[in-house]
């Protein structure tokens, strides 16, 4: 009997949607949960947003700052390996985020192809330009294929960069740290929302690549020295 295809983006089952209610509920009543920009978030859809890496958990708190509308429109580009490599969890995040996924190893113009079609179906699409999570808390070097994406499909990109996430739940962690040092030393997660990004004008996906990098590294180095 051969194996039933996944929709794609994938579904946000009930199964998913309670995750999500939890992983929220988890997320407020254990961390200070701080998010600014919010008057940035575009008021038409579709869009693509990029965002550094930081957890695995990166696109529901994301998600969770988005109005109604945009919730339900959101996706996330996410390797397929999730799916298969990282068990029960691997599944239940790639479907709280209505995962696009793609082949790491495949033909990686295939899986950007696939991306621009669900941007242009009217899906909101995230997208990691580091293209996996941070080693060290520090920003990886970013790809170009979000501005392919945007550039191809005609669409802003909303840029979304996130403290404190890699200290939360970061690769070197199995379980999230809310805490410091005591219980009640909550941590601080902070997503900072930039204007979109409007991309009619733009034909180099390189090139924005490198301008959108520049700037959050300066975001990066700006967080370093208030901490």
């Amino acid at each position: 009997m051969p194996e039933k295809k996944k929709s794609i983006p994938l579904k946000r089952g009930f199964t998913a949607r309670l995750a999500y209610h939890f992983g929220m509920w988890l997320t407020r009543t254990f961390l200070k949960f701080e998010v600014t920009g919010s008057e940035n978030i575009p008021d038409s859809l579709p869009y693509v947003i990029i965002a550094n890496h930081e957890t695995f958990v990166d696109g529901m708190w994301i998600a969770s700052v988005l109005p109604p509308q945009h919730f339900a429109a959101f996706s996330a580009l996410a390797g397929a390996d999730l799916l298969t490599d990282y068990g029960w969890f691997g599944k239940l995040i790639s479907h709280v985020g209505r995962a696009v996924p793609i082949d790491r190893k495949g033909n990686p113009i295939r899986g950007l192809i696939t991306a621009k079609n669900q941007v242009q179906a009217g899906n909101i699409l995230l997208v990691h330009p580091e293209g996996t999570r941070c080693f060290n808390g520090e920003l990886g070097e970013f790809q170009s294929g979000a501005a392919y994406i945007a550039i191809k499909a005609g669409v802003p990109i909303l840029p979304v960069y996130i403290e404190g996430g890699y200290e939360i739940f970061g690769r070197q962690y199995k379980f999230p740290h809310p805490f410091k040092f005591h219980p009640w030393q909550r941590r601080r997660l902070k997503l900072v929302i930039g204007k979109p990004i409007p991309t009619d004008s733009h034909s180099d996906p390189h090139a924005l690549t490198r301008e959108i990098e520049a700037n959050y590294r300066e975001q990066a180095a700006a967080t370093a020295k208030q901490s």
